[in-house]
């Protein structure tokens, strides 16, 4: 009996922990910035149609970043201005949270707006939504 004790106060010590250092690393808004989803933004470097809303958010970045090509509206980003930081930004949007009417805008065109959220300005996480 008395080993069962010991063994439930070391798990709940144990869980206690779990939930503090799971506190301690919270995601927070480290940036945002809109874009205007063109129609250079909807096809591929072949011309081929991008029909997920994360590889256009790509290529848009890309658009931006390295081909200078922007539309009134886009903004600047310190995050997403290389290859392989766009790259972890299709990953992060293609498993973060998109809402409807921003998918539909990453299909058809329009202003976005993005969120980063991460630590030590490392991104983790995005949220894409349509600007008020």
């Amino acid at each position: 009996m008395r080993y069962r004790i010991q063994l439930l106060k070391t798990a709940a010590v144990a869980l206690g922990m779990a939930f503090a250092s799971h506190a301690a690393v919270a995601q927070e808004q480290i940036g945002a910035f809109t874009v205007f989803i063109g129609k250079s933004d909807l096809t591929n470097a072949k011309g081929a149609a991008l029909s997920e809303p994360w590889k256009v958010l790509r290529r848009d970045r890309a658009n931006y970043h390295r081909f200078g090509v922007s539309q009134p509206g886009d903004q600047w980003d310190p995050y997403f201005g290389n290859s392989q930081s766009r790259k972890t930004l299709q990953t992060l949007v293609a498993n973060g949270n998109i809402g409807p009417k921003a998918a539909k805008r990453l299909r058809n065109g329009g202003f976005i707006l993005v969120r980063v959220f991460g630590q030590n300005g490392t991104p983790t996480a995005i949220r894409v939504s349509v600007p008020k």
